[in-house]
């Protein structure tokens, strides 16, 4: 798939997890890709890694129909306990791409959002839980997913090049949930 060959696609926290795997993607359907992210040093890390250009403001350097896609969570609508304040944040994020939506339409601008689903990365490594515990979580996460298995990176990836694509030329405003069906029934177990 190399339709991305003269488009131009920004990512976000493209220095780790989702964003750094979403930058390789887009990269290697041969997208001119631009990171952010919150530290200038990973960023430029990853800029030299993927041989792209690393920088923090982007919206002023956006063309005029091009398409944004934001990453927000399935948490947003799950309710899963101990994550109010993430999934608040996540939810936020939705209601941001709706509004930025009708926003940068005179502009031909689309903005979507992605909603990805249990994905064993390292920002569990990050809670300071031992691994023992850590391991006991991601299998508890993993038999509630109706697809029994954690979501990989490209489960994602596929989805945010093909809304970078002109094959989504007429989609904006728009959710989508990558989540092996947990959003469907969020009380399931075993």
């Amino acid at each position: 798939m190399n339709q991305l060959k003269s488009k131009l696609a920004v990512v976000t926290g493209g220095n780790s997890g989702i964003g750094y795997a979403s930058a390789k993607k887009l990269k290697e359907n041969e997208a001119k890709v631009i990171i952010t992210g919150c530290s200038s040093e990973k960023v430029e890390v990853t800029a030299n890694e993927f041989r792209v250009k690393g920088i923090e403001k982007f919206l002023p350097i956006v063309n005029d129909g091009a398409s944004i896609t934001n990453l927000s969570s399935v948490n947003a609508y799950t309710g899963m306990p101990n994550t109010a304040v993430y999934a608040a944040s996540k939810a936020d994020m939705y209601s941001y791409t709706r509004t930025a939506a009708t926003e940068l339409a005179p502009r031909k601008i689309r903005v979507n959002s992605v909603n990805p689903g249990p994905v064993y990365t390292l920002i569990f490594e990050k809670t300071g839980m031992p691994e023992e515990m850590l391991n006991d979580f991601a299998e508890a996460m993993q038999h509630r997913v109706p697809l029994k298995r954690f979501r990989r990176s490209e489960d994602t990836t596929h989805v945010i090049a093909f809304l970078a694509s002109d094959e989504a030329s007429f989609i904006t405003g728009s959710k989508y949930n990558i989540d092996g069906g947990i959003n469907v029934n969020p009380l399931l177990v075993a």
